[in-house]
């Protein structure tokens, strides 16, 4: 299921992973739509001196990898109505970053379907790097 579907919807079920390697290209795009040219996200001796083998992302892109995974599976319909992560580990220089999703709840509400979600990001050691919890609205059809 790459797209969600109230009638396909279960307890247990993963969503469509979102990926992408990171580095340099990517937080330079993030940095300039959000004004964040941060040293210890651009240059690696100042990552180096906060403690990191290189310079690191924004844990606010990991953020919105786990927005833009959910955005994918629930589409133009759906509506992201929370989302919440805590930022436990930095994603440094060519790490894949993986978003993943599993529902925990489905329930009928004001005409939609709430579905509760487990959320999170790994690296490609498979490290949790940000757990948190998310809840979207499905329009019944």
């Amino acid at each position: 299921m790459s797209q969600a579907t109230v009638s396909e919807l279960t307890v247990g079920m993963e969503i469509p992973e979102f990926q992408r390697a990171t580095g340099l290209h990517n937080w330079n795009r993030y940095a300039a739509v959000n004004y964040e040219f941060v040293d210890i996200h651009m240059d690696d001796e100042a990552g180096k001196a906060a403690g990191y083998p290189t310079a690191f992302g924004m844990g606010n892109l990991q953020w919105s990898y786990l927005h833009a995974m959910l955005r994918q599976w629930i589409g133009d319909e759906g509506r992201i109505v929370r989302l919440g992560c805590q930022f436990r580990s930095p994603n440094t220089k060519g790490m894949v970053v993986t978003a993943h999703g599993k529902v925990t709840a489905i329930r009928e509400e004001d005409g939609q379907t709430i579905v509760d979600l487990d959320i999170w990001t790994d690296n490609d050691q498979g490290k949790t790097m940000a757990p948190g919890t998310a809840t979207v609205a499905l329009p019944r059809g």
